[in-house]
């Protein structure tokens, strides 16, 4: 890449025991030399500072983890109605939630560690050769939802009136392809234009193409003849048609249960005919229901619990799945001019938050009735006394090197499981208990901006996957015109490939591979994943003329260190008689703490951010606020 963006390798040799040193509880600051060195190149535009849990994010993460902010809290003198732990999606719901139940007098602030808001709904800016393209860090699909659904009715509240989106039309050279939406979608997969590589673990030095030619391309793939069978059944889709079983009918349900009692993988093993063997080679990470693991670690419901939000297909024929150009961005930012109308420049609408730049000094003004508070780390959220009797919450933060306190009357923890069981000091047994149950493990987007694709179009792909090194898959996507998106795509379109990095190890305990895939991703240098990306595209890409030097115009790393809620079998509904730990957080506040964020679905989907921080809100109005 260009010399300006490269980062040495700091490292060294430290890397050979980092990982040892993480899982014993010492914070990559131990370790590492230089925030930038490990960050790297973010980018441009709003979101430049921000790729990502940044090294000044993780690193005070880390000391709220140990205790390690030791300095007296400075009194702000400020007091709330309630204060919002978290200023992603979930947290944003909240805080929009609370000012419309609670009326226009109602006081409320967000408290948020990046330095801006959304949480994993954010995304990556380049500059290539004069054009502006965007690439999302996490939270990336939303759906259609029926017409007078409560999502949909959220979705038009924040300025989402038009659900479904227009998109790029394939031109030139590929106006007859079959491009995808989204990242996930495939779409050249039994089109034809669909690629499988297969290298040096498969003995290819030089690495070995089998271009998908409708489900038979597997007969030539160098590998023993059970796995050519059982990837031909798998990728043609042939496995889920012959499968037999009972699909759940609504959440809760003998069928459900009963995929919770068991793992993913021997869900693919008893239903699909899959061998052990090949969804441990084959579909780890990548098919573990969105959850960052392989099916050997989680619930077999994990697979299924999506399916009760109910996205709408209406006659049209099209996909209710959709995607803005940077993701869920587009939501968040919606979110947040809604609750603060200065927060972004111009017009609201979707349009207006996308070309809009973020004011930043327009979201903690004081005096205003709703704050967004960046660049803060919640310390601590602990009751005036008893849980049971107090009045007021004590809510401390850090930041820029100093610790604040702040009052409120109520608190919604919107942040993850990883955080809130650390935050919450006086938190109840059950509660402790209950997040002790909940496994998280990292993801890291590496989002690559090149010139052009005509090294895939010269393959007849659009997409591909992989069965080693880094990442597993990525497709060419046409973007939904939104902003500043150019009409049409063509091989000469500079477009960003977004690479999802999952860390799995199969066959290790569900908590033990979340700790050893954190060590990984945190011990690892931006340099050394940059080197690594670029080798890995000029092995596979250069027999069509691909040049990393040349065609790769940025890489940016988003470490998400607990990207995924990873339930294990019990997580959904309880086992051995006792209560599902989701449930426990669920039934009621804790005080006058509510809880919220995705995890407690066990499901990533921001639509369950959404719900999730509306019982929340409604808890403590319920339960807990007088007025």
């Amino acid at each position: 890449m260009a010399e300006g963006i490269t980062r040495r390798d700091f490292l060294g040799s430290t890397l050979l025991g980092s990982g040892a040193m993480l899982l014993s509880g010492l914070t990559p600051a131990q370790m590492l030399a230089a925030a930038d060195e490990w960050s790297g190149y973010g980018g441009v535009g709003d979101y430049a500072k921000s790729n990502g849990n940044t090294f000044e994010v993780l690193t005070a993460g880390h000391k709220m983890r140990d205790n390690a902010w030791t300095a007296d809290a400075i009194d702000t003198g400020e007091s709330y109605d309630c204060v919002i732990v978290g200023g992603g999606i979930s947290g944003l719901a909240a805080a929009l939630f609370f000012r419309r139940i609670a009326g226009p007098n109602a006081s409320v602030l967000i408290i948020e560690n990046h330095p801006i808001f959304g949480g994993e709904a954010k995304q990556n800016e380049f500059e290539v050769d004069g054009k502006r393209i965007v690439g999302h860090q996490g939270s990336a699909i939303y759906f259609a939802q029926y017409p007078h659904s409560f999502l949909e009715r959220f979705y038009d509240s924040i300025g989402l009136h038009t659900p479904r989106l227009e998109y790029q039309k394939p031109a030139g050279a590929v106006a007859n392809w079959k491009l995808s939406r989204t990242p996930y979608d495939s779409s050249g997969l039994g089109q034809g234009q669909y690629g499988f590589w297969f290298g040096a673990k498969f003995g290819q030095k030089d690495g070995m193409w089998l271009l998908d030619k409708g489900g038979k391309e597997f007969q030539n793939a160098p590998v023993s003849a059970q796995s050519k069978k059982e990837l031909e059944r798998w990728f043609s889709g042939q496995a889920a048609k012959e499968a037999k079983w009972e699909r759940p009918k609504y959440d809760g349900d003998a069928a459900s249960r009963a995929l919770d009692a068991i793992t993913l993988e021997e869900h693919y093993i008893q239903h699909y005919g899959m061998t052990r063997e090949f969804c441990r080679e084959y579909l780890s990470p990548v098919e573990g229901g969105g959850s960052g693991l392989g099916p050997d670690a989680l619930s077999a419901y994990n697979d299924f619990a999506f399916e009760f939000l109910y996205p709408f297909d209406d006659q049209s024929g099209e996909p209710s799945v959709q995607m803005f150009p940077g993701g869920n961005t587009t939501i968040a930012r919606l979110m947040a001019k809604t609750l603060i109308p200065d927060a972004i420049e111009g017009p609201a609408g979707v349009d207006g938050v996308t070309r809009g730049n973020v004011k930043f000094d327009a979201l903690d003004v004081s005096g205003a009735k709703a704050r967004l508070r960046l660049s803060s780390t919640a310390v601590s959220v602990q009751h005036d006394g008893d849980p049971a009797k107090a009045t007021t919450i004590s809510i401390t933060y850090a930041r820029g090197g100093k610790v604040y306190r702040v009052k409120s009357r109520s608190a919604v923890m919107a942040g993850g499981s990883w955080t809130t069981k650390h935050v919450c000091h006086d938190l109840g047994e059950a509660q402790r208990a209950a997040y002790a149950q909940f496994y998280r493990s990292p993801c890291m987007m590496a989002n690559v901006a090149v010139r052009n694709w005509r090294f895939l179009h010269k393959m007849g792909i659009s997409g591909c996957r992989w069965f080693e090194g880094v990442g597993n898959y990525f497709d060419v996507v046409r973007s939904s015109l939104v902003g500043d998106v150019e009409p049409t795509i063509t091989p000469d379109s500079p477009i960003v490939l977004a690479v999802k990095v999952l860390y799995a190890y199969p066959g290790l305990p569900t908590e033990e591979q979340g700790h050893r895939g954190r060590a990984e991703m945190l011990t690892t240098s931006y340099r050394e994943y940059e080197e690594r990306i670029r080798e890995q595209f000029d092995l596979m890409f250069r027999g069509s003329g691909f040049d990393a030097k040349r065609d790769i115009a940025g890489i940016v790393l988003n470490r998400w260190g607990h990207a995924y809620c990873n339930p294990q079998p019990g997580f959904f509904f309880g086992k051995d008689g006792k209560p599902a730990p989701r449930e426990v957080l669920r039934s009621a506040p804790f005080g006058r703490i509510a809880f919220a964020n995705t995890d407690l679905a066990g499901a990533m989907d921001h639509r369950f951010s959404i719900l999730e921080a509306h019982r929340a809100v409604g808890q403590l109005m319920d339960q807990v606020l007088e007025s």
